[in-house]
């Protein structure tokens, strides 16, 4: 979902998700992962995406889903906010592309039929889901065998550091398997995120009945234009965790 940058206080403890569901700076033509991190058009963890049925989980704004539409995606946009999916259909009629948009709890995708989606993706917004597992399974459930569901996620060592301090680096502000919910201000009022380590995420999927076949780690690169997220911390740990998990049995 779209968020502005949160603003450090004794609430949050310098807490930062970074999101990709809004414009990253620069006006970037790719589907994008997260801030300061490889596209789509790098990593290809989607595959070939024309003609195909494509969930996007938490589409915010759409700028993900109307690129995905740009390369001829058949996607279909699912966020809570109608805020949000009224600034989304605008965009897409800009782009003059088509979007299927509902508005829908991340867990709640009765309208969609089993086995009829191609892949599913989502930047970032499973953070804020209390019940990842109900998510899982619904989006099993909606997949084809096989199929690839490509997510990312704050990363747990990132979100240990104090990012209020003058080096984070050697600050830190939580524990790696600490799962207290943290929260902090975004555009849209209070946003609750749900710190998860990757063993947890991981274990969750194999009980879904997923199969990992891809977890990223990348740091933000040294050099080049950064975002306006962009932290000197980013290119030491990582900010975010890129999980691809492939559908299997029914």
């Amino acid at each position: 979902m779209a968020r502005t940058a949160p603003t450090a206080s004794p609430a949050d403890d310098g807490w930062h998700r970074y999101t990709t569901a809004e414009d990253p700076a620069g006006g970037v033509d790719d589907v994008v992962y997260g801030a300061d991190l490889p596209g789509e058009s790098e990593l290809r963890l989607l595959g070939p995406v024309e003609g195909r049925r494509i969930v996007d989980l938490g589409c915010g704004v759409g700028h993900n889903a109307i690129r995905l539409a740009g390369h001829g995606a058949k996607v279909i946009g699912v966020d809570p906010s109608p805020d949000h999916l009224a600034v989304a259909r605008q965009r897409a009629d800009e782009a003059e592309v088509r979007v299927e948009f509902h508005q829908a709890d991340l867990a709640d995708l009765a309208f969609l039929r089993s086995d009829s989606i191609d892949a599913a993706y989502s930047a970032m917004t499973l953070a804020e889901v209390d019940d990842l597992a109900r998510v899982f399974r619904q989006v099993h459930r909606i997949l084809k065998p096989e199929s690839p569901f490509v997510f990312t996620l704050p990363h747990p060592a990132f979100t240990m550091l104090d990012l209020s301090s003058d080096d984070p680096l050697l600050r830190l502000a939580r524990g790696y398997e600490d799962d207290t919910p943290v929260s902090w201000r975004g555009a849209g009022g209070a946003v609750t995120d749900h710190p998860r380590t990757i063993s947890t995420v991981f274990t969750a999927l194999h009980r879904t009945n997923f199969r990992v076949d891809h977890i990223l780690e990348p740091t933000a690169p040294p050099k080049g234009k950064h975002s306006s997220w962009f932290t000197e911390a980013m290119r030491h740990v990582p900010a975010a965790v890129l999980f691809r998990a492939r559908k299997q049995g029914n």
